[in-house]
């Protein structure tokens, strides 16, 4: 493992980028977010992921040129076309019109059809909260798990974002459905590290935590068991639902995923309760931890340390990806 300051590793993103025929604008935007998910330590949607995200430009998966189109709006609603350009640049133009619509209105929603994958979904999350309004945002996915009392993967491990802004540090929920995403168990699958809990199924049907089994079967063992599969159908359904788009069973049709639905939600009030907040976050993290001189955090306290260490001394990146980026 070798670090790589952050410019650094947008500039060689941006590079790459512009060689598969982005236009400046889309290339920063989407350099931009694969760096920072490196940054702040989402490594499996930062860096890790680059070379599949430029094998699927390179098989048309991903239209470099596409721009997203409004198809409908009603009221504080609005549905878009995605033409299949790259996920991260529609995901951000769609938050940025559901944080405008909340501007305007107090709540905004915006339904995307027919986009690729938008890497780490918190990244949304923490455009909404930057903006001053809370966010919610969700996407549909390729099969990775069963449905609770079945043996095939027929649901997504679709993820669901929720932020909430903070002058101290934003409050930021992104989670997979499944206990451990795909790409964190790429993480610990490239380290030869076991997961430190039960992850999903292996081929005898039995729970495991081989990260490269559960890969092999995507079978992933949804959150909360049941209540986990029942969550991830009910934001396929949604997310299908506003945008008119393809479901997790549509886009299981393809060897690759691509053309999925999300749906990005923003509120906003200017008077958020900031005192509200600190006392229930105050009130959580202050009870008593597992481990001695560990204390409870908030979601999304970890990425803020993370992103600052990482800015002082580097990204850590696999000296092999990184080397196979260069090459490019």
């Amino acid at each position: 493992m070798i670090r790589i300051p952050f410019h650094e590793l947008k500039k060689e993103f941006e590079r790459v980028l512009l060689k598969l025929s982005f236009s400046a604008a889309t290339a920063e935007i989407c350099a931009d977010i694969f760096a920072s998910n490196s940054r702040d330590g989402v490594y499996s949607h930062g860096l890790n992921r680059f070379p599949v995200f430029v094998k699927l430009v390179q098989k048309n998966l991903v239209l470099p040129d596409a721009v997203p189109l409004l198809i409908e709006k009603f009221g504080t609603i609005e549905r878009w076309d995605g033409n299949a350009g790259p996920g991260m640049s529609n995901a951000k133009h769609c938050m940025d019109r559901a944080i405008e619509l909340a501007r305007t209105n107090g709540i905004g929603c915006v339904a995307l059809r027919n986009t690729n994958h938008w890497m780490r979904g918190g990244t949304y999350g923490w455009q909404a909260a930057e903006a001053g309004c809370i966010g919610i945002c969700f996407t549909n996915a390729t099969v990775s798990m069963p449905a609770w009392g079945g043996k095939e993967p027929v649901l997504g491990n679709n993820p669901l974002v929720i932020a909430i802004p903070r002058e101290n540090g934003h409050v930021v929920l992104d989670m997979a459905m499944s206990q451990f995403s795909y790409g964190k168990m790429q993480e610990y699958e490239l380290k030869n590290e076991m997961l430190p809990f039960p992850g999903g199924y292996d081929e005898q049907g039995n729970l495991s935590k081989d990260p490269a089994a559960i890969r092999k079967t995507r079978l992933g063992l949804p959150i909360g068991f049941w209540k986990g599969s029942g969550l991830a159908l009910v934001l396929d359904l949604l997310a299908v639902a506003l945008s008119g788009g393809n479901s997790t069973a549509k886009i299981s049709t393809r060897s690759d995923e691509s053309n999925v639905s999300q749906c990005f939600i923003c509120i906003y009030q200017p008077d958020l309760h900031a005192s509200l907040i600190e006392e229930v976050l105050t009130y959580t993290r202050n009870s008593t931890p597992v481990n001695p001189g560990i204390q409870v955090a908030y979601p999304g306290e970890h990425t803020l340390k993370t992103r600052l260490e990482n800015e002082n001394l580097g990204i850590p990146v696999v000296e092999k990806i990184w080397e196979q980026i260069k090459a490019m």
